[in-house]
């Protein structure tokens, strides 16, 4: 990382506008799902870090920010681990990607706060009844891979 590391408004802003025209599953911005993922890990208790990790988590995954962004983003390498720990990869098993975020140092607390965001009832109940009862089941599966209690 070379100079000062971006601030948590910084990381923010570069979140916010990464994804500027993209919508969630449910017609919303997805900046208001990158907010609440953000929100629910400093409830949490979650450090500086992670919330940052919490902004990224899905950049790359969306390829809003690209690996090479985020090699060379000014961000302290732990928050970069993080957003990595947290992106899914193509054809992964979802079993190897519960393990690298138990493996990963602050990953747990920004996967548990996004899904607890994914599977929150009211944003769940826009959707169609097959969809919503797809991702309630994956929703629940990858919180018991991950020792999670319900939301």
């Amino acid at each position: 990382m070379t100079g000062s590391p971006l601030t948590l408004l910084e990381v923010e802003a570069l979140a916010r506008e990464a994804h500027e025209g993209r919508t969630d599953k449910a017609g919303r911005p997805y900046a208001e799902h990158l907010a609440a993922v953000a929100e629910g890990v400093r409830v949490r208790g979650g450090s500086s870090e992670q919330q940052a990790a919490a902004w990224l988590h899905d950049a790359i995954e969306d390829e809003a920010l690209s690996l090479t962004w985020l090699d060379s983003a000014a961000l302290p390498q732990s928050v970069k681990d993080m957003v990595l720990a947290v992106t899914k990869r193509p054809g992964e098993p979802v079993e190897r990607y519960a393990a690298r975020i138990l493996a990963t140092p602050g990953a747990l607390l920004v996967k548990e706060a996004d899904l607890a965001h994914n599977a929150d009832p009211v944003r769940l109940s826009v959707l169609d009844a097959p969809t919503r009862e797809r991702l309630s089941a994956k929703y629940a599966y990858v919180r018991s891979l991950l020792g999670l209690t319900a939301p």
